[in-house]
């Protein structure tokens, strides 16, 4: 039997997402048990200062600014799907423009934050590059 290494496909914007940054994580997501409990409700990668970041696929900036002194990126995919960056030392693109997977999106501080919610709940955004096997198996058609 083969087997081909596949990424998770957001069937809403019809392709592969990529990772934001070339860094390692550096604490994972952890699901809070009730909406205001303790968690991580993303990744965070622990990169260097002026790291490129880039989108993890195509989409809508739909805002790009501060958030009590720190700058974040928020990519809306279609679909009910957004995603966010945040923790930048420079943004590089605009609210209402339209961004396609790995263009830069600006440049990251010392970590970097990415969270993925799908109709504005969180949710691990490790499946939006989760690697599986697909196994084919041929079977004789019905006579």
């Amino acid at each position: 039997m083969a087997s081909a290494e596949l990424q998770v496909v957001d069937e809403t914007a019809n392709v592969v997402h990529r990772r934001p940054v070339d860094a390692l994580v550096v604490d994972p997501f952890r699901e809070p048990e009730h909406a205001f409990g303790p968690g991580n409700r993303g990744i965070e990668y622990g990169t260097n200062v002026g790291q490129p970041v880039v989108a993890s696929s195509h989409g809508t900036v739909a805002f790009a600014g501060s958030v009590a002194g720190n700058l974040f990126v928020t990519i809306d995919h279609g679909g009910g799907l957004v995603t966010t960056v945040g923790f930048l030392s420079e943004i590089r693109v605009g609210r209402g423009e339209t961004v396609e997977q790995g263009q830069r999106l600006g440049d990251s501080g010392t970590t970097l934050h990415f969270s993925a919610r799908q109709d504005g709940d969180y949710f691990d955004p490790e499946l939006l590059f989760a690697e599986f096997a697909v196994v084919v198996r041929l079977v004789p058609a019905p006579k």
